[in-house]
């Protein structure tokens, strides 16, 4: 259990699970998404996540170059294992909030 609270634990790595379980996102796009977070630490937070092997960076040979970032299989397989604690909060917003 602790090496998977390792991999997505602080306060923003669930976050750019779940947008990122949405499909490749460009970090502009992350950063419009996660509201409140800086560049510096969502940087930190995708490059984190990419050495552990749950994000992938891609970078598009082009003018200027174009940067996307997406889960891989193994994201994908976490994003899944992390989907009963979405489904509890969803249930339970009304008293958590």
């Amino acid at each position: 259990m602790s090496l998977a609270i390792d991999v997505v634990g602080g306060k923003w790595k669930l976050h750019l699970m779940w947008v990122l379980g949405e499909g490749p996102q460009r970090f502009g796009n992350i950063r419009r998404l996660l509201d409140g977070v800086s560049e510096k630490v969502l940087t930190e937070n995708l490059r984190h996540l990419e050495a552990a092997g749950v994000v992938r960076r891609e970078i598009f040979p082009e003018i200027p170059p174009r940067v996307e970032y997406s889960l891989t299989p193994l994201g994908e397989t976490l994003r899944d294992a992390l989907a009963p604690l979405e489904a509890w909060g969803d249930r339970h917003r009304a008293v958590l909030v």
